[in-house]
């Protein structure tokens, strides 16, 4: 689905984040991306989302090199991808229902409406969230993390093929954080999607990832299928 061939990214000062980083992703992979501070993973994330430039590097997506793209199709790329923000982009005065359901204009002409079936696949993606209860609550009466689901929702409803999220759980209290992991997971697991989170709490990635990449020094020290990483990945990985 995902194919990176010698990734590099250097910062406007000239200094390398990123080293010839290669890589296959496939559909369906739940990959979690850990390192320490300024490791690079966040960068990481944006360049595979097209976020940031690369400065070299091949990326192919589902069999078609998309390493220099115009902006128009770039956009027409980016449609199959969803990101879900530390603070997703809602508007707290609708409603769940309506913000998820808001997600459908980038994904129909301009001229369509919202149809009943709309109404219905949204509620649908709320129920997946177990938002359900609440999708007619204003959303600004959603906790931290209720809000975060309320974001992968309108990710699912958008039909995202690949949904990116940093540190998608900051801020979270512990069950909270456990119910949005398992909702990515679930996401992998149930819709085939692909999803590429960064996290900073290691124990999190052993007990929800597929795949643990662990960044150190711009490289790739570490991708491995999720598990208790031993005493010396760690150290590859932290130092």
């Amino acid at each position: 689905m995902i194919i990176v061939r010698n990734l590099c990214k250097r910062y406007p000062s000239g200094s390398q984040v990123l080293n010839k980083m290669s890589f296959q992703v496939d559909e369906g992979d739940f990959i979690v991306i850990v390192g320490g501070s300024g490791s690079g993973k966040s960068t990481l994330l944006r360049c595979l989302s097209l976020d940031e430039k690369w400065d070299d590097g091949q990326y192919i997506y589902n069999g078609r090199d998309i390493t220099s793209l115009n902006p128009l199709d770039k956009w027409r790329v980016k449609k199959e991808w969803a990101k879900v923000e530390e603070k997703p982009n809602l508007n707290p005065t609708l409603s769940p229902l309506k913000n998820v359901m808001t997600a459908r204009l980038f994904q129909t002409l301009p001229w369509k409406t919202i149809s009943k079936d709309n109404h219905m696949e949204a509620m649908d993606m709320l129920e997946q969230v177990g938002l359900l209860d609440k999708a007619r609550m204003k959303t600004s009466q959603l906790s931290g993390g209720e809000q975060q689901r309320v974001g992968i929702a309108r990710a699912l409803v958008q039909g995202a093929k690949v949904l990116y999220a940093d540190e998608p759980v900051t801020g979270l209290d512990p069950k909270s954080a456990d119910r949005m992991l398992e909702d990515l997971r679930n996401l992998c697991r149930n819709k085939k999607a692909t999803v590429i989170i960064t996290l900073h709490k290691l124990e999190l990635a052993e007990r929800f990832a597929g795949r643990i990449w662990g960044i150190a020094g711009g490289k790739l020290a570490v991708d491995i299928p999720a598990r208790k990483l031993t005493v010396s990945e760690k150290k590859q990985i932290f130092g």
